[in-house]
């Protein structure tokens, strides 16, 4: 079978649903197709986060992450708020767990300033009244405006919306290759041939890219995170707890989180996963691509790129519940470790790793052409931002006036 369209997206994840929703938004009568190798959408990284609404003051000032993540914010909460998706809305604290990471809160509240985002440099005696059981080493930073949604109910209600505007999505229907005159061919050897194709693939955006020349420096470096349910109702936090991060790098360490639900996680880790669907044991296994991620991640051991060694070796570690728990203690004045028993669902971070420094990409990169655009990198904050990352994409990277014709 052959379909035509004005706009193929390939991947169901929140980029490629936002992206429709914008273009909807834009140009009513644009067609659109969505092609997805899941039988639903958001499963993978867009459903397996921890549906944290960040507030964007982590990203440097130059980056297009601190741009689109404060707008992101304010659009996701109004997008929750406009469709009755609940949140919780209970803020963030970042602590300092000695004397030597307090420059890093003041760095964080820099940045925050700069990226025109509201956070206050708190003492303890704040710090106690806004989250009694966390503790810090002097001061903390406060965010108001860190939130938590389900992740799988917004890509659910995008669902929804995009179906009853005429959007059609394709389950169970992988991209195979691509095809003559801006087409592709999928894996049930259906031919879909469009004005404009969009690469949100996530996991493998970089290999469809290089079907299109492009992604020509660039590989999905995979990371797994995993997370431990804490399984008592007594309810010890009442807002997110995060530690300083090492900013030069995209994680954001171990912290614990509160769900919509009222749950409380540890996590996620940022554990090098060995092959890109590395969620349990066996589950999605490719001996080439294992093979291929392996190589790569033994040449970053070697070579120690951002400090890879000391990453792999500190994060393999936390594999071990007592571990992970022990590491997320150390921020809390009292919590019932043994509360921590449960694994959660675990994600994949599909990483960007830029081929020709051997560094992790930290923006969110776009690559394209007048007939396809390819979503290369679009990690954490990467849900947060999504609704004001699409209305960026979009304008840079569409005519749709062309696209009506």
């Amino acid at each position: 079978m052959t379909y035509t369209t004005d706009i193929l997206i390939i991947g169901a994840g929140i980029i490629g649903l936002t992206l429709a929703y914008t273009l909807k938004q834009k140009q009513p009568d644009v067609r659109i197709i969505i092609l997805e190798k899941e039988s639903d959408v958001a499963k993978h990284g867009s459903g397996r986060n921890s549906g944290v609404i960040h507030a964007g003051f982590y990203y440097t000032p130059d980056s297009l992450k601190a741009k689109l993540t404060a707008e992101g914010n304010r659009l996701m909460k109004a997008f929750c708020r406009k469709h009755d998706i609940p949140m919780r809305e209970c803020g963030k604290v970042v602590i300092a767990q000695n004397e030597a990471e307090q420059a890093g809160i003041h760095e964080l509240h820099r940045r925050g300033n700069a990226n025109q985002v509201t956070t206050q440099i708190i003492d303890e005696q704040q710090l106690a009244e806004i989250e009694p059981n966390a503790k810090t080493s002097g001061i903390a930073l406060f965010s108001p405006d860190t939130a938590s949604v389900n992740p799988v109910a917004v890509s659910q209600m995008l669902k929804k919306i995009l179906s009853e505007q005429g959007v059609h999505f394709l389950f169970a229907e992988a991209y195979r290759k691509r095809g003559s005159k801006n087409s592709i061919i999928t894996s049930k050897n259906n031919r879909i041939q469009a004005k404009k194709i969009v690469n949100s693939g996530g996991l493998y955006a970089d290999k469809i890219a290089q079907d299109f020349g492009f992604s020509q420096h660039y590989t999905i470096l995979p990371f797994k995170g995993i997370y431990l349910k804490y399984a008592f109702d007594d309810h010890p936090l009442r807002t997110h707890v995060y530690p300083v991060p090492n900013l030069n790098n995209p994680f954001l360490g171990v912290h614990f989180t509160l769900t919509v639900e009222g749950h409380l996680k540890i996590g996620p880790t940022a554990i090098p996963a060995f092959w890109r669907e590395n969620y349990h044991q066996m589950q999605g296994f490719d001996l080439k691509e294992c093979a291929s991620i392996l190589a790569l991640e033994a040449r970053l051991f070697c070579n120690n790129a951002f400090h890879f060694r000391a990453l792999a070796r500190e994060e393999m570690r936390k594999y071990n519940k007592n571990y992970l728990t022990s590491e997320a203690l150390k921020m809390v004045k009292t919590m019932k470790a043994a509360g921590f028993q449960n694994w959660s669902t675990p994600g994949i971070r599909a990483q960007l790793l830029d081929k020709r420094d051997f560094k992790l990409v930290q923006d969110f990169v776009v690559e394209g052409d007048e007939e396809s655009v390819h979503i290369l990198n679009a990690v954490s904050p990467a849900f947060t931002g999504s609704f004001a990352f699409a209305m960026w994409c979009v304008e840079h990277h569409f005519n749709l006036d062309t696209l009506a014709q």
